[in-house]
Order: C-alpha cells, then structure tokens, then sequence
C-alpha cells in the first residue's frame, strides 16, 4: 500500500472514530480514560500536536471543536455528567497507565 492510499485510509477511519464518538456523548470521557486510556480531549491535544509539527495554525479550542463536533463548553454543558466515585476511583487507579 502506498502512502497516499494509506493515509487516506487512517483519515477515513478517524472520521469514522469521530461520527461514532459523536453520535455516543453518553460515553464519559472519563470512562474512556478508564477503559482505553484516553478520551477525546486527548485527540484534540494529538490533533494540535500533529498541526503544530506541521506548521498548521490550530489552537486548542479550534482542535477540541473539531473533534466535539461543538465548542467544547457546549459539549460539556449539553452532555458531561458529574464523576461518580467508582469513575473517579478508576480513573486514579489508572492513571499510571496513561
């Protein structure tokens, strides 16, 4: 496979990875970190990466807007639930994992 075809793939399957997430906001971030190690604030902070290495202009709340599908404080006032304790205690438990 060649690079172009490649990274075109890699960008279907993160839009993909993004209409899946955003049709999900029931999914806490917070369980993401827990289950997976991490959760959409951190493809926000991957997609700034990636800008920044490029040359790309892309601030942090313009990447968390792309990946939200919404500003983020929208996304948190419409959909992020208090932590429960047993969310809390997951996640301290693993964080070293991160």
């Amino acid at each position: 496979m060649d690079d172009e075809t490649r990274t075109a793939l890699e960008a279907a399957a993160f839009r993909k990875l993004l209409a899946h997430l955003n049709a999900r906001p029931d999914v806490q971030n917070i369980d993401l970190m827990n289950l997976a190690g991490f959760c959409r604030n951190c493809l926000a902070n991957w997609l700034k990466e990636a800008a920044d290495e490029r040359g790309v202009p892309l601030s942090k709340e313009e990447s968390r807007t792309q990946i939200y599908g919404m500003p983020y404080e929208t996304w948190k006032e419409r959909h992020q639930a208090e932590a429960s304790a047993a969310q809390l205690k997951g996640f301290e438990e693993s964080k070293p994992r991160h």
